[in-house]
C-alpha cells in the first residue's frame, strides 16, 4: 500500500516537536508520529528582558528533520505561536534578538499608538483583539533607525527563510500583527504609514498551501531530505489547530488549550462591530478564507508556572495533583486568569494568593487547592468567551471542541463542560501538527474533505464530557465524573453557583 508522508514542525512556547504524518492510500485520516520533541522557553537577557533562543530552536528542528529522512516525506511545514518577529538586515542576516511577547517592553505602547490611530479605527481595519504584546506595539518600542532597510519576519517565516532562503509572510500569522486588513487580507498601507513604520518593512504575503521553496543545499546534506520542499501552512499554531477540529456542521465552539486558551467560533466573515471591539474579540485568518473569531485568554500557563514554582516536573506528580484537586471543595476561590499580574513568569501561587486577598476570598493554601482554583478559573473564562462569541456572531452552539494539551486534563474538560452548559469533546491533543499536515496533504492532492464539510484530520478517539451543573466533582459518582462517550447529555442543571463565583472577579457568565 502506498503511503504519503509529510513533516510538521510545530513550535509551542514551552516545547517544540517534529511530527511525521502518514496517510495510507485511500485513507481519510492522518496517522501522527512524534519524531523529535524538545524544550522551549523565554531566555532572560542581560538587560532583564526576555528573548527566544531561535538558533537553538533551529538546530533542534534540523535534528528532527534528520530523523524523518527515511520516510521520504513529500513536504515540510512550520507553525508556531504568533506576534513575535525577527528583523533581517539588508544582507539577509538576523539583526539582534527575537524578543518574547512576555517581555514588558511594550508597557505604554498602546497609549502611544492611540495618539496616531484611535482604537475604533484600528479595530475597524484589523479586527484584532487588544493584547499589550501585539506586533504593532512591539515595533513601536524599536528605535526608528533600526527598522530602516529591514524586513520583518514572524517566527515561522524566519525559520522558513533559514530553511529555504525565501522571504515572505504567511497570512494566518500576519493577521495577528495588527498590520493586516481583516477584510482584504492584505497589509494595511494606511496603518503602516500612520504608525510611522517603513513601507518596505513587511514582506509579500503567502497563503496556506503555497510552496516556499526547496531546502538550502547545505541543509539537504545535514538532514538527508532531498526533494521535500517547505510549504506555507496555517503557520499560526491556532489556525492549524482550528483546521484540525473534528467538527460536523458549523454549530460548534472551539478551545485550543495550551499555554494560552484561544476560545471562539469559525465564521465566513469578520465581525468588526463596536460591540466586538469592546468585548476584546479578535478576527484572525483561518484556512479556506475562514475567520477565527475568538478571544485570547490565559491558559495552562498558570498551572505550568505553579508546577515550576513547586519544583514538580513529572507527569506522575501532575496526575496525583489533579486527582487531589478533583476532591477539593468547589468554588472556594477563583481568579480572573486574564489579570495582567499573571502574564509574566514568576511565583504564580503567590500571585493567586494575592489576587484572592484583593477580592476578599479565602486563600488556597495546599497545592491541590491552588490547582482547583486555577482550573475553575480557566473553565469560567472559557465559558464567558464562548457565550460572548456566540452572542456577538449570532452563531448558536451545540458542542464545544477542546483541543491541545488541555484535552488530557480530565478535570479541566469536565469543569469547562459544567461552566459552559454544553458537551465538551476533548481531542486531538496535537491539533496544530495535524492541521499543519492537513494543509500539506491537501496541497499535494492527497487528502480532500467531502464537499460542503470541514476538513477532517483524524486522530485518536474523542472523550466526551457532559455538563453536570453545580455538582462538585468530589460528590459525583465515577460514571458522572468521567467521559461519557455517546450517552445522552445530562441535564444542564442550575449554574447559579458558577455565576456567583464568576461575579466575585468580574467574569460575566450570562449566556
Amino acid at each position: 500500500m502506498r503511503v504519503a508522508t509529510f513533516v510538521a514542525v510545530d513550535l509551542g512556547a514551552t516545547s517544540g516537536r517534529v511530527m511525521l504524518g502518514r496517510i495510507p492510500e485511500h485513507a481519510t485520516e492522518i496517522e501522527l508520529t512524534e519524531v523529535h520533541r524538545f524544550g522551549n522557553g523565554p531566555v532572560e537577557r542581560q538587560d532583564g528582558g526576555l528573548r527566544w533562543d531561535v538558533t537553538g530552536l533551529f538546530d533542534e528542528i534540523l535534528t528532527g528533520l534528520r530523523g524523518t529522512a527515511g520516510a521520504e516525506p513529500i513536504s515540510v511545514g512550520v507553525d508556531s505561536w504568533a506576534v513575535d518577529y525577527g528583523l533581517l538586515d539588508p544582507g539577509g542576516k538576523l539583526d539582534g534578538d527575537v524578543r518574547c511577547h512576555r517581555d514588558p517592553r511594550t508597557d505604554g505602547m498602546a497609549e502611544r499608538l492611540r495618539a496616531l490611530v484611535d482604537d475604533e479605527t484600528l479595530y475597524r481595519i484589523t479586527g484584532l483583539q487588544y493584547l499589550p504584546f501585539n506586533t504593532i506595539y512591539q515595533l513601536l518600542t524599536e528605535p526608528p533607525e533600526r527598522l530602516v532597510d529591514r524586513t520583518l519576519l514572524l517566527l515561522p517565516d524566519l525559520l522558513g527563510y533559514w530553511l529555504t532562503g525565501a522571504v515572505g509572510a504567511e497570512v494566518t500569522n500576519a493577521s495577528t500583527t495588527a498590520l493586516l486588513d481583516a477584510t482584504t487580507r492584505e497589509w494595511s498601507a494606511d496603518l503602516v504609514a500612520r504608525a510611522g513604520l517603513p513601507s518596505t518593512l513587511l514582506p509579500p504575503l503567502r497563503r496556506p498551501g503555497e510552496k516556499i521553496g526547496p531546502l538550502h543545499g547545505e541543509l539537504v546534506r545535514r538532514t538527508g531530505l532531498d526533494g521535500a520542499p517547505v510549504l506555507a501552512v496555517a503557520s499560526h499554531d491556532t489556525a492549524s489547530a482550528v483546521a484540525a477540529v473534528p467538527a460536523a456542521g458549523e454549530r460548534f465552539g472551539y478551545i485550543s488549550c495550551g499555554t494560552w486558551s484561544l476560545v471562539g467560533v469559525e465564521l465566513d466573515a469578520p465581525v468588526l462591530t463596536e460591540s466586538a471591539r469592546l468585548a476584546n474579540f479578535t478576527n484572525e485568518a483561518g484556512i479556506d478564507g475562514t475567520v477565527r473569531f475568538l478571544r485570547n485568554t490565559m491558559g495552562l500557563w498558570l498551572l505550568s508556572e505553579s508546577l515550576r514554582t513547586w519544583g514538580l516536573d513529572s507527569s506522575g506528580e501532575l496526575e496525583r495533583l489533579l486527582h487531589a484537586a478533583a476532591d477539593e471543595p468547589a468554588f472556594t476561590a477563583v481568579v480572573d486568569p486574564d489579570d495582567p499580574v499573571f502574564l509574566t513568569p514568576g511565583d504564580m501561587p503567590a500571585r493567586i494568593a494575592d489576587a484572592c486577598r484583593r477580592t476578599g476570598q479565602p486563600v488556597p493554601e495546599r497545592p491541590a487547592a491552588v490547582v482547583r482554583t486555577i482550573l475553575e478559573s480557566l473553565a469560567m473564562a472559557h465559558a464567558a468567551a464562548l457565550h460572548t462569541a456566540a452572542r456577538l456572531s449570532g452563531r448558536e452552539l451545540d458542542v464545544v471542541h477542546l483541543v491541545g494539551g488541555g484535552a488530557r486534563n480530565e478535570l479541566l474538560c469536565q469543569l469547562t463542560a459544567d461552566a459552559c452548559g454544553l458537551p465538551v469533546l476533548a481531542g486531538p491533543v496535537e491539533p496544530s501538527a495535524l492541521g499543519n499536515i492537513l494543509v500539506q496533504a491537501r496541497a499535494a492532492g492527497v487528502l480532500e474533505p467531502p464537499p460542503g464539510s470541514r476538513p477532517l484530520a483524524g486522530g485518536a478517539p474523542l472523550a466526551t464530557y457532559h455538563p453536570c451543573g453545580d455538582q462538585p466533582a468530589h460528590q459525583r459518582n465515577d460514571q458522572t465524573a468521567r467521559p461519557r462517550g455517546d450517552q445522552a447529555p445530562r441535564p444542564r442543571g442550575d449554574q447559579s453557583a458558577w455565576r456567583a463565583a464568576a461575579d466575585r472577579v468580574g467574569i460575566n457568565l450570562a449566556p
